[in-house]
């Protein structure tokens, strides 16, 4: 939509073909309903919150920004308020307002919106210069489409339901289009450890520390919390956006869990529980400094009997223990399907991609945008605004007049 709207406010006759029965179905779910539209933030920033190819998006996150982005929905008429790590999102809290103001911005703009239209083809031209045909399920039978420029912002592969269920892929790959290894990110992690006891339990103001071999690759402090199959919230998604260079099973995670207690405060906070309890199994001396829940698995990490009398506790039995409040050991499996995911990672090799245009290089008059392209970054609103700016490039460029060669 934002490609769309772009082109048709630089002087071009644009048709949107959408597949579903309205446009922005994805978009009215983000953020669990309330979208998180972007992050309020300088554009180095974004750069900075991107796992994969970051330095393609500088030029794009440069020329329509968050605060631009900001801007166009509060100029579209909703009021937009920035929450903690500087999320911004509808004072409403309601993704449908801004999927509503896309909507209207395409119409206002005078773009043909065509819905329940299923790209299935797209050929190019026959010689350089030449008119594109777009082949389409429209109206209970095929029809041609013809375009001098196409630009293609299907989304990744995540959330099939909403539309994105990789047809842009597969028409980039029939063109020769180099598309990257298709994997999940931002997604939760399936554990080796039975954590299902666990399933709901949130723990908050704790660090998550994800390391390959002794090279640490996330560490962050926020919120995550424990499902029936392992792991999952904020952190665990953005941890798995850092998890892709190896196969999943060879990280180890581990959590922090009184990040705001030095070792010598945390063993004088140990001590002083275990004075107070000390006639207590040690199993049940615990309850001041974790969720009950949460007490086994502390427990036998720790390597204490739990039945042992909590006043016989060695010094290095308490340390033991102290090890496994600063770093729970987490050992990841596999991540959760790709279905699952908040965003693809992989797809359009940027190489082939002009990043200040979005055009692919090959093939004059066709641009990608969105989740298409192997970028991907940390919630927070990113991953929105990458959308936004690169399909603000396309269809800015796809407008564009042609020089004379």
């Amino acid at each position: 939509m934002m490609a769309a709207v772009s082109a048709a406010e630089a002087g071009a006759s644009v048709t949107l073909l959408e597949r579903n029965p309205f446009p922005g179905k994805k978009l009215r779910i983000t953020g669990k309903g309330r979208c998180n539209v972007t992050n309020n933030c300088s554009p180095r920033e974004v750069v900075e919150a991107v796992t994969a190819n970051p330095k393609f998006l500088y030029g794009a996150v440069s020329r329509f920004t968050p605060s631009d982005t900001i801007a166009f929905f509060e100029n579209a008429g909703v009021p937009l308020k920035t929450e903690r790590g500087r999320r911004v999102f509808p004072v409403s809290d309601k993704a449908a307002d801004i999927q509503a103001a896309m909507v209207r911005k395409v119409r206002g703009s005078g773009v043909r919106l065509l819905c329940d239209t299923r790209v299935t083809g797209l050929e190019p031209p026959a010689e350089p210069g030449g008119t594109w045909t777009v082949l389409a399920d429209w109206k209970g039978g095929e029809q041609r489409f013809f375009a001098d420029r196409v630009i293609l912002a299907t989304g990744g592969v995540s959330y099939p339901l909403t539309g994105s269920d990789g047809g842009g892929h597969k028409m980039l790959e029939s063109l020769g289009v180099g598309v990257t290894e298709l994997r999940p990110s931002l997604v939760p992690i399936e554990t080796k450890e039975n954590f299902a006891p666990l399933s709901g339990l949130t723990l908050k103001n704790v660090v998550l520390t994800a390391k390959l071999g002794d090279s640490v690759v996330f560490s962050e402090l926020g919120e995550m919390l424990f499902a029936y199959f392992g792991v999952t919230g904020p952190l665990v998604l953005s941890a798995s956006a850092n998890m892709q260079k190896r196969p999943v099973g060879e990280y180890r995670l581990s959590v922090d869990l009184k990040p705001g207690l030095t070792p010598e405060e945390l063993d004088r906070r140990i001590r002083s529980d275990f004075e107070k309890y000390a006639a207590r199994d040690f199993v049940n001396a615990l309850t001041d400094l974790l969720p009950k829940a949460l007490i086994p698995y502390v427990v036998k990490q720790s390597g204490i009997d739990p039945r042992k009398k909590t006043a016989s506790v060695t010094k290095e039995e308490r340390e033991a223990l102290a090890s496994v409040l600063s770093g729970f050991r987490i050992v990841p499996k596999a991540f959760r399907p790709i279905e699952e995911a908040i965003v693809t990672a992989g797809g359009a090799d940027t190489k082939e991609i002009d990043p200040k245009t979005m055009e692919v290089r090959r093939f004059p008059g066709l641009y990608v945008a969105g989740e298409l392209l192997d970028v991907n970054a940390y919630t927070g609103g990113y991953n929105l605004q990458i959308a936004f700016s690169t399909g603000r490039a396309a269809g800015i460029a796809a407008a564009a007049e042609r020089k004379p060669e």
